[in-house]
């Protein structure tokens, strides 16, 4: 589907919010190898803090600029990186349509990650928006862009787990 094979705006958001989901669903569930099939081949994630964009510094806390680096970053965490058991339990707000054109979307979509440790304790991890462009095709729903923006510029001693 194309954005103008949606019906209303509330069919694109349906959409959009499913995705979310699904993305979160993942990452919560310790299902990391899905992770990096929501994104196009030629895809750009990155984390980066709201002080860092307000001042425009491009580079952020983590970068990947294809599909294979977030591949990559999946083994490393399951094969070479040593850290604390733990996991996120992602809340997700309704996605903002900003733009749209024939087949790609720009939303934003608020989040808090908890996490929560081996021990069992909890605490709110990070919170800010996701910024997102999308491609739509009649196959699915795919990041070309996300951009996590944390609005914290304080960062934990360790990211393991995508966000």
């Amino acid at each position: 589907m194309t954005t103008e094979q949606y019906k209303n705006r509330a069919d694109l958001i349906a959409a959009l919010a499913d995705l979310m989901e699904d993305y979160a669903r993942a990452i919560d569930r310790d299902e990391l190898e899905l992770w990096p099939g929501f994104f196009e081949e030629q895809c750009t994630y990155k984390v980066t803090s709201r002080d860092n964009v307000a001042a425009g510094y491009p580079i952020g806390l983590i970068y990947a600029d294809s599909r294979a680096m977030l591949q990559d970053r999946v083994k490393s965490l399951r094969e070479a990186n040593i850290y604390e058991d733990q996991c996120y339990r992602h809340i997700l707000g309704r996605p903002h349509v900003v733009s749209r054109e024939a087949d790609t979307v720009r939303t934003e979509t608020s989040f808090l990650v908890m996490r929560i440790m081996q021990d069992g304790s909890t605490s709110i991890f990070a919170s800010g928006s996701y910024h997102d462009v999308l491609r739509i095709t009649p196959e699915r729903i795919s990041f070309i862009e996300r951009i996590v923006v944390n609005d914290s510029s304080r960062v934990d001693t360790l990211m393991a787990l995508p966000l």
